[in-house]
């Protein structure tokens, strides 16, 4: 294909999706820092799960809560589908949510859901995709000291890191997990509070992000080490699901490593966006310049006679 045509394609798409890659780009970055602080926040044996379900009862008595997620850094506990309800374990009083897990919270409500438009974030991650294959397929670049050098430099080298980024964030915006077949979901049978009771059987309330009601089954996403798990509750116990690789690559659940390395790819992507707009800025303001350089030449009107 002509390159020509590549390079104006490329250079369009990413004017066109600009500000929503913008939003997603910065967003992720916010993001990537979470799994880190999960990490760091977790203390043993600091969540009573005792105090835990009789919070849940006072707070929830109707069990219309979907279910809680736990924050043990700060001693705090917040019931999901119940707007507003972020409960200190120490007094038993609803308080205010911590500005860095207000912030995490905001970061993903726009992340996924792009100023409230069905499929924007689909349709702008599609074409970051679409923008690094014309890249590609553009060959490969002659790497100079410049900002167009820098540019395409940073793209190729860290190549399979920022691919795999929009590419995971796909299947997770489709459902994909390669996760194998998964059996079907069962009612949730367990009330909240038996469920922390389950899972607090096996588990240290204070390793536990979420429990809560997902696609007909109760489920608990547990921290095990630098690893974000998730187990199927049941009244029988714990179960292991498979590991939604999609997820764990794009979220950097996976490890300390992972989170790390999305901080990286956050950065790049930040970066080639920002120069991308400024080398296309460059060129439309130095057409003008070009163009007084080379003035016209007066046109002579001659006379014929007859």
């Amino acid at each position: 294909m002509n390159k020509l045509l590549l390079l104006k394609l490329h250079r369009w798409i990413s004017l066109v999706f600009a500000l929503p890659l913008l939003v997603i780009i910065v967003t992720g970055l916010i993001l990537s820092f979470e799994p880190v602080t999960q990490v760091a926040a977790v203390k043993p044996g600091g969540i009573d799960a005792a105090r835990v379900v009789a919070l849940v009862k006072q707070y929830d008595p109707d069990g219309k809560a979907r279910g809680l997620s736990i924050n043990p850094a700060v001693q705090h506990i917040t019931l999901l589908g119940r707007p507003g309800t972020e409960i200190d374990l120490a007094s038993g009083a609803v308080t205010d949510r911590p500005a860095l897990a207000g912030t995490f919270q905001w970061a993903r409500m726009t992340h996924e859901h792009l100023i409230g438009i069905p499929g924007l974030t689909l349709i702008s991650t599609i074409a970051m995709v679409t923008i690094m294959v014309i890249g590609i397929l553009m060959g490969l670049p002659r790497l100079r000291n410049t900002l167009s050098g820098w540019h395409k430099g940073a793209a190729w080298f860290t190549l399979p890191l920022i691919l795999l980024s929009p590419l995971t964030g796909i299947c997770l915006e489709l459902g994909l997990t390669f996760a194998g077949s998964t059996p079907a979901p069962a009612p949730a049978r367990l009330s909240l509070a038996d469920a922390i009771n389950v899972v607090a059987r096996d588990h240290d309330l204070a390793q536990v992000n979420s429990i809560g009601n997902r696609g007909g089954r109760l489920l608990a996403r547990i921290i095990e080490g630098d690893e974000l798990r998730a187990y199927a509750i049941t009244p029988d116990g714990l179960s292991a699901l498979p590991r939604n690789w999609p997820r764990l690559l794009h979220e950097g659940n996976w490890s300390t490593i992972g989170s790390l390395a999305n901080v990286l790819i956050s950065v790049v992507l930040l970066a080639l966006l920002v120069t991308g707009v400024l080398i296309w800025t460059q060129r439309r303001l130095r057409r003008p310049n070009r163009a007084r350089a080379f003035p016209a030449k007066p046109v002579v009107a001659t006379s014929q006679s007859s």
